[in-house]
């Protein structure tokens, strides 16, 4: 890519899966940076991450090595956030809260919204209680960018669960800046 002239913005670790389970993900992240520096020295490194492994400290120093390393936190509720994500354990979202709180602001928070059923429950993280503690926590969290989405394809459910208006997204984006904290809205 150098010899043809070919600069990359952001090399980003993502996948079909989560990325922080490699047993070797600490050593490629070094050598993801030190690759980096040595050819394309103003490219990012980013790491999409569902935060699951963030407990765990090599993990987490990996982590605050990289230029963008953008967590999942899709509700502070614990039955929307295990809903929501299907964890193979069960999430507790004010430990998840607390270990985000570690990075001390050096990440990025991303947001699925959705409304809709999911198996027979309902599921809806932009009502008013769930935009109340989820704020409440990005504001404890204080990350330096919160990216806000919704679905962009079909889901498993068959249609059971709804794209959330990109109006609705933007007035979630406008309570997040009223915080000071940068937002991105894709919808």
């Amino acid at each position: 890519m150098r010899e043809n002239g070919q600069h990359p913005d952001v090399i980003t670790y993502a996948g079909n899966g989560e990325p922080t389970l490699h047993p070797e993900f600490a050593g490629i992240i070094d050598d993801s940076i030190e690759l980096r520096n040595k050819y394309f020295p103003d490219t990012r490194i980013a790491v999409l991450s569902n935060a699951t492994t963030i407990t765990k400290p090599h993990i987490r120093e990996a982590l605050l090595k990289v230029d963008q390393n953008i967590l999942k936190l899709d509700s502070a509720c614990d039955d929307t956030i295990n809903l929501h994500n299907q964890p193979n354990s069960r999430i507790i979202a004010g430990d998840l809260i607390n270990e985000l709180k570690k990075f001390n602001g050096k990440l990025i928070i991303q947001t699925l919204f959705l409304r809709g059923s999911y198996k027979g429950s309902v599921i809806d993280n932009t009502t008013q209680e769930e935009l109340r503690d989820w704020l409440n926590a990005i504001d404890e969290i204080r990350p330096s960018e919160v990216m806000i989405y919704t679905i962009s394809r079909d889901t498993p459910e068959g249609g059971k669960l709804e794209k959330v208006p990109l109006k609705d997204l933007q007035l979630i984006a406008k309570l997040v800046n009223d915080l000071g904290i940068k937002t991105q809205v894709s919808g």
